[in-house]
């Protein structure tokens, strides 16, 4: 065990996530989000170590927060770190404990973010400065990253820092973030460790249909409404065919094996609907990733009941594999029809790393040190990360933000949902093996 993860370290961490769930960053889209106090909160923090933070605005109040870290092999790839700082918003109304207490509570810290994810955020800059007490340092160059912004559009964030201060990034080849290598209850005795190893693409979508306006009793062979409906229905019903990557590929094939089953997802026939079935729970964790998906989710339409608008608006949610866009856009235009146009509204790559590299040995191993009991898979994440937008530079991203969490603790559920928490031990953890794999990197 790493004697400088030690009493201060593990009180840090529990700390540090408390106080910035209790500095409100919800980012409410539109630009309606202010990240800067929780910026400040943790570049002090990184400064009082000797690291030199900058912190970069691309809009006032929309700060990101950029730190190296050193190696001794001056010759090694760095490796990029990286959180964001904004968080859903959330109804106090809706909640056992206000979002913004950042209450400590029978081993649970309560709030918006303790999940995603200001407990990664606080793990990191716990570890950094475990190591500054210490004197320790990683083999290669760590940078480290807080971000704004990652629960809109990154524009501000992830995106802005790419794009207009990608030297500070200089010789990052790989990154790691949120949603990987927390505990999956697959079973009564069968914990999963999911580390993300990919992430499909965004294609939000917003629809239009043009008719003729008229009155509401007149007969309207062209009713923006009614085209408009029907277009959403055959999105809404439409049956995505499957279409497995690598990454799926190998979460199938490891899944399968801890249920006693040698499959080959690559072979003439292979049906891996028939398989979900037998994978139990573990079926959640790839089965909204073998297909592209296309939610609609709201409809704007129309300004008084006996009026026959002129247009329609919608807007889908699309998710996309990687390698799967231009297919993706083929059948848009198909279901949608002659009479309805649609672009994206917003549109992000999808992502792919790979799962036989030391790189995920290490993450691996990492994991297994601390959870032996564990089963640690590879999965592609059905939504997106910051990842995306540092892929610009090269950069191969994973989700590895660990956690152990006791049976009935849903941790999927409670990203974006009411009553978010993490219990203390689930930190005590992630900073342990947090530590571990950085400093084995």
């Amino acid at each position: 065990m790493a004697e400088h993860i030690d009493a201060t370290a593990l009180d840090e961490v529990v700390a540090f996530t408390s106080d910035l769930i209790r500095i409100d960053t919800a980012n409410r889209g539109g630009g309606d989000c202010r990240e800067r106090p929780a910026a400040e909160y943790v570049a002090e923090r990184l400064a009082a170590t000797g690291l030199e933070p900058t912190l970069l605005e691309r809009t006032p109040g929309r700060t990101n927060v950029v730190a190296r870290i050193e190696g001794t092999d001056p010759g090694a790839d760095a490796l990029l770190v990286h959180g964001h700082l904004d968080v859903v918003p959330a109804e106090a109304a809706d909640w056992s404990v206000h979002p913004f207490s950042g209450e400590v509570r029978d081993g649970v810290v309560w709030g918006r973010g303790a999940i995603d994810m200001k407990n990664m955020d606080a793990m990191v800059l716990t570890v950094v400065r475990a190591w500054a007490r210490a004197g320790v340092r990683p083999r290669r160059d760590i940078v480290i990253a807080y971000t704004a912004d990652e629960e809109a559009s990154a524009v501000d964030g992830s995106g802005f820092l790419a794009d207009h201060h990608p030297t500070l990034f200089e010789g990052c080849t790989e990154g790691i973030s949120e949603s990987g290598a927390f505990t999956f209850h697959a079973g009564p005795r069968l914990a999963l460790y999911p580390i993300a190893a990919g992430e499909r693409g965004t294609g939000w979508l917003k629809l239009t249909a043009h008719g003729r306006a008229g009155h509401g009793s007149k007969v309207n062979s062209a009713n923006a409404v009614s085209r408009l409906a029907a277009a959403i229905a055959r999105i809404g019903e439409h049956r995505w065919p499957v279409r497995l990557t690598p990454t799926v590929r190998a979460a199938l094939t490891e899944l399968a094996a801890l249920y006693g089953m040698d499959i080959d997802p690559a072979a003439r026939g292979f049906d891996v609907d028939a398989l979900l079935d037998k994978l139990g729970p573990a079926a959640a964790l790839v089965e909204a990733t073998v297909r592209n998906s296309s939610n609609p989710t709201m409809l704007e339409a129309g300004y008084k009941v006996n009026v026959i608008p002129g247009h329609a608006t919608a807007y889908v949610d699309g998710r996309i594999l990687p390698g799967g866009e231009d297919e993706f856009r083929a059948t848009l235009d198909r279901l949608t029809g002659p009479d309805v146009d649609w672009e994206f509204h917003h549109n992000e790559v999808a992502l792919q790393a790979p799962v036989d590299t030391p790189t995920y040995a290490k993450l691996r191993a990492a994991v297994e040190k601390f959870a032996p009991e564990g089963h640690v898979v590879p999965y592609c994440m059905s939504g997106g990360t910051d990842a995306k937008q540092f892929s610009r530079l090269g950069i191969t991203g994973y989700g590895f933000s660990p956690l152990r969490l006791p049976p009935g603790f849903d941790y999927q559920a409670l990203f974006h949902g009411v009553d978010e928490r993490v219990p203390v031990d689930a930190l005590h953890f992630g900073v342990r093996v947090l530590d571990h794999y950085l400093r084995s990197a």
